[in-house]
């Protein structure tokens, strides 16, 4: 073969490695964005996780303060005005209770912290560059 035709050849070989590598950088990008993007809305989740136990434990606050004023109104008063009182505690209880549920839901939704989805896409990226290459 002549040198004038191998050099079309290389040329040719040359542009198809800087697209390759064009590609390569931009699906890196995405995968970045991906990253980015999936931590942001675990961390939001994990956020309004937080926010929920801290009023949960608001509830809990309160229920157990008026449930020393039930047992206080008990010793001193009639039935009627403890047992509203041990109802409101229970009813701020279950509130508590319903927080709590809901903040452990959300907080499952958030685990694990580290982007998954991104750290999985650019596995199936590695592994079908290798099958191609």
């Amino acid at each position: 073969m002549s040198p004038t035709l191998r050099i079309p050849a290389l040329r040719g070989s040359v542009r198809q490695a800087k697209q390759v590598n064009a590609r390569a950088r931009s699906l890196l990008g995405l995968i970045t964005e991906l990253a980015q993007l999936e931590t942001r809305r675990k961390a939001a989740a994990l956020g309004k996780a937080a926010g929920i136990g801290a009023l949960a434990g608001v509830f809990v606050f309160y229920a157990i303060g008026i449930l020393v004023a039930a047992a206080a109104a008990a010793l001193s008063e009639t039935l009627a005005l403890w047992l509203s009182l041990l109802i409101v505690a229970v009813a701020l209880l279950l509130l508590a209770l319903v927080c709590v549920l809901i903040a452990r839901r959300l907080g499952r939704q958030a685990a694990p912290l580290g982007p998954t989805e991104a750290i999985d896409e650019s596995k199936r990226t590695v592994e079908m560059l290798q099958g191609h290459g």
